[in-house]
């Protein structure tokens, strides 16, 4: 079984360097741009079922890069990061230091915890692996997301900064699931 992974297009708080969490705004000129590339490839992929997180952003993407016209689920456990008070602020210095370190204990209000995020993200893709054993799958989703997915096949790094580990705009990660 092969696991696709596409973080969505650019939007305004992308741009912007601003939490976006689940806030719904949609993809600007630059996200459909990428969308369009990224549809090049998945065209050429053997895709079974493409599962989409509501956003928006997300869904936006994948209606532009599905040019096979592929069967679509939407699923809020794709749903990007609760980013609580948060979202739609500027990204300070708590973005460097303690919002992907994944053993910080700075609580704000009403985000969620990287240990929260990952354990939904490991119970959809168990889930994944018993219900869809045989399907090749696209998962259109969030940066938080993609994250927690290449850590369910990766170690967590000892100082626990997952900073480094994120996907661009319209990145297409593999993985055997």
């Amino acid at each position: 079984m092969k696991l696709y992974v596409m973080r969505h297009g650019m939007t305004k708080c992308n741009e912007e360097h601003k939490y976006n969490g689940r806030l719904d705004e949609d993809i600007n000129d630059e996200g459909i741009n990428q969308a369009k590339e990224a549809s090049n490839i998945v065209k050429n992929l053997d895709i079974d079922l493409i599962i989409s997180s509501p956003l928006l952003r997300t869904r936006h993407t994948c209606r532009i890069a599905n040019v096979n016209n592929i069967d679509v689920i939407y699923d809020d456990r794709l749903m990007e990061r609760d980013c609580g008070i948060l979202t739609d602020k500027d990204l300070g210095e708590f973005y460097y230091t303690d919002y992907w370190n994944y053993y910080s204990s700075k609580k704000v209000d009403g985000l969620e915890t990287i240990q929260d995020l990952f354990l939904r993200v490991k119970l959809f893709l168990d889930e994944l692996k018993e219900k869809y054993r045989d399907k090749n799958i696209l998962l259109v989703t969030h940066g938080g997301v993609a994250r927690g997915i290449y850590f369910y096949f990766n170690e967590i790094p000892k100082d626990g900064m997952l900073d480094k580990f994120g996907s661009s705009n319209c990145e297409i990660k593999e993985y055997d699931l």
